[in-house]
């Protein structure tokens, strides 16, 4: 069997710790032993064609110009699936679909849980995930938000059929991506798994300043990209809860009561008293300010 692994990496040479990072995203993949090619679509990000010949990767590489994206954009997750998806449908016979960040650990067994789901097709993803952050593991029940490892196994015409269901969609720079992602199985009626259970992706908190990616940086791209989102959502007949809902939403929508663990139990119990209350009271003082 084959994977198309779709994927895009930050400049290299920019942050030794995110570069420390990708090289220990490559190495899990490849240390899976699996017949894996990267899809992989850059926007001028620099000497990233040098990191892959040195890794030695497999790969479909596609650059777009930045001069080509909206003034001010970096990058597009829409493109990147676009290539990803012509890719699946005319250059090779691959079962799975799998996106992901490059800021991640892949599990070992990956490919072994994958194979014991008897699903002709599907969607399976890990949440949540572990974090590292400055250099400490944190426990792998807390509910961080994040879905980094998306895996889809679909058919040529599947694969045909998501082409089609996003020509509604644009996202550029920051988020929305696992919302999309969720919602896009609905649209191709796959069931979801979540691999939890048998899986722990160790995900390494970035450094987003070297790449001036502030947190007012990201709220805007989110705002900006809910907009195309709720474009997609409309064509496909699917939920608006998915852009409005945010993970208040998308954790009822991916839960099954099969795929819980005692950890996810709790992550989803931790979840949704504690973030509620938060912005709750983040609404209070919000409103205290104002009068």
């Amino acid at each position: 069997m084959k994977a198309l692994w779709l994927v895009s990496f930050r400049p290299i040479g920019k942050s030794k710790i995110n570069d420390f990072f990708q090289s220990i995203f490559v190495d899990s993949i490849k240390s899976l032993k699996f017949n894996i090619t990267f899809s992989l679509t850059q926007f001028d990000e620099p000497n990233v064609q040098e990191f892959i010949r040195e890794k030695n990767i497999n790969n479909k590489f596609v650059n777009i110009p930045k001069k080509e994206l909206p003034e001010g954009k970096k990058y597009s997750n829409k493109l990147m699936l676009d290539n990803a998806l012509n890719q699946f449908i005319d250059e090779g016979d691959y079962q799975y679909l799998i996106f992901s960040t490059a800021d991640i650990i892949v599990p070992s067994n990956l490919f072994k849980v994958l194979s014991k789901i008897k699903e002709d097709k599907f969607c399976a993803f890990i949440y949540p995930n572990t974090h590292v952050t400055n250099g400490k593991i944190q426990n792998n029940f807390w509910p961080h938000y994040g879905i980094d490892l998306i895996v889809f196994k679909i058919s040529k015409d599947d694969a045909a059929k998501f082409k089609e269901i996003i020509k509604s969609y644009n996202q550029y720079d920051w988020g929305i991506i696992e919302n999309f992602y969720m919602a896009a199985a609905e649209a191709l009626n796959l069931k979801l798994f979540n691999l939890f259970k048998y899986l722990n992706v160790i995900k390494f908190d970035n450094d987003f300043e070297a790449f001036v990616e502030d947190r007012n940086w990201q709220i805007k791209a989110w705002n900006e990209n809910q907009k195309y989102f709720l474009e997609f959502l409309k064509y496909n007949k699917l939920s608006k809860l998915y852009a409005y809902g945010s993970y208040y939403y998308l954790l009822l929508k991916i839960l099954r009561i099969r795929d819980l663990n005692l950890n996810l139990l709790l992550s989803y119990l931790i979840f949704y008293p504690y973030n509620l209350t938060k912005k709750v009271l983040f609404k209070i003082k919000e409103i205290f300010k104002k009068s």
